[in-house]
């Protein structure tokens, strides 16, 4: 660890659209809710600094670190390294079958990209690592060796909506050939000389790594069955909210609660009356919500976060 380079357990992460997300859960003082994103607990604390003595909280994060530099300790919370996917078999496994309100604050966190040993960004050298889970799976270096060109070009233009992909995966594949490619600086070094424009202000690496980090935890497809699982759990009248970074999520986000707040459509001329029609499962919360400009300026990582709110019926 080099010299500039803070201790993990120092690094510091400052939670986005907090009082947003805590007034779009509505806490009850005697619910049961669920942090699908634990982090360092920035959310949670606002939750529990809601609930009553009765009151439960379930937090998830599959991150190992999340854990090991835990600094929020409650009798209320139990802290769970699990993916948010397996939300609905880790709280059954606690007899916890219904809960008021489910939170999930998706991305990555600023530990762990200002931590350079876990490879999540291009601004610090390390190992390229990228996993949130660092016990199990792939690492990015580790995938990059293997794939094929056309496959890496697919992963950065789908996830990164990178428009030099093919030129990107090009480079990364010619670079390989000369020496691994083990290390963030190599990588963004690489990406740099293959991307000619940039969006100003924005570092040519920018959507490369986001590619990568989606593709290596599987980002979109864990948030996708997640979104079903936490409907399924929550109560009558229980709220799911949910913190989007980048606009892959948002839409998979907003398209869910989209369809899950729209009634069955029947064909014309059914006979059937309008109040035998099965309601829809969620109905919509207000509108998404954005950082404002002071919490913006506090923490210029909040600018792209969007939340959206839906209720259980």
């Amino acid at each position: 660890m080099s010299p500039s380079q803070p201790p993990v357990s120092e690094v510091a992460h400052v939670p986005v659209l907090v009082e947003e997300a805590v007034a779009g859960l509505r806490i009850r003082e005697d619910g049961v809710y669920v942090d699908g994103t634990f982090g360092r607990g920035g959310h949670s604390a606002a939750i529990l600094a809601r609930l009553g003595l009765r009151g439960r909280l379930f937090a998830l994060d599959q991150d190992p670190e999340a854990h090991s530099h835990r600094a929020l300790e409650d009798p209320r919370l139990e802290l769970i390294h699990a993916r948010f996917s397996t939300m609905k078999a880790a709280l059954a496994a606690r007899n916890i079958h219904r809960v008021a309100g489910v939170l999930l604050d998706l991305g990555v966190s600023s530990p762990q990209l200002d931590t350079a040993v876990r490879g999540f960004s291009f601004m610090r050298d390390g190992p390229l690592d990228m996993r949130m889970d660092t016990t199990s799976g792939e690492t990015a270096a580790e995938w990059i060796a293997r794939a094929e060109e056309q496959e890496i070009r697919e992963v950065i233009w789908r996830y990164g909506e990178e428009r030099f992909a093919k030129q990107v995966a090009g480079a990364i594949v010619a670079a390989r050939e000369l020496a691994p490619i083990e290390t963030t600086r190599q990588l963004a070094e690489v990406v740099g000389r293959a991307v000619r424009t940039r969006e100003p202000g924005q570092n040519p690496a920018t959507r490369t790594f986001q590619a990568l980090r989606i593709y290596i935890n599987r980002e979109l497809e864990e948030l996708e069955v997640t979104l079903p699982q936490a409907v399924e759990v929550l109560e009558p009248e229980g709220r799911l909210a949910v913190i989007s970074f980048h606009s892959l999520e948002d839409r998979i986000v907003k398209n869910f609660m989209r369809e899950q707040s729209t009634a069955d459509k029947l064909p014309k001329n059914v006979p059937i009356r309008e109040k035998d029609i099965p309601p829809a499962p969620l109905s919509l919360v207000g509108k998404a919500v954005k950082p404002s400009d002071a919490e913006v300026a506090r923490n210029p990582r909040s600018r792209s976060a969007v939340l959206r709110v839906a209720e259980k019926n």
